[in-house]
């Protein structure tokens, strides 16, 4: 059986994932970022990465982080 190839991930996917990265540090909560400053900070990489030309790669097998 062969795996999909990655795929382009989407500014949504882009945009959880950074936020998350921002709010937790492995499953631990870090209190220095809210939930709000996370999110707009994870928005404006992602713009200015896409503005850059760089494309993102996610794997079709991979499972969204849970909190």
């Amino acid at each position: 059986m062969t795996t999909p190839p990655p795929r382009p991930a989407t500014a949504d996917e882009l945009i959880e994932s950074l936020a998350f990265a921002l709010r937790y540090e492995g499953r631990k909560r870090v209190h220095h970022a809210d939930d709000m400053m996370a999110r707009i900070t994870a928005e404006r990489l992602v713009r200015h990465l896409r503005g850059s030309g760089f494309v993102v790669m996610k794997d079709p097998d991979a499972v969204p982080p849970s909190a």
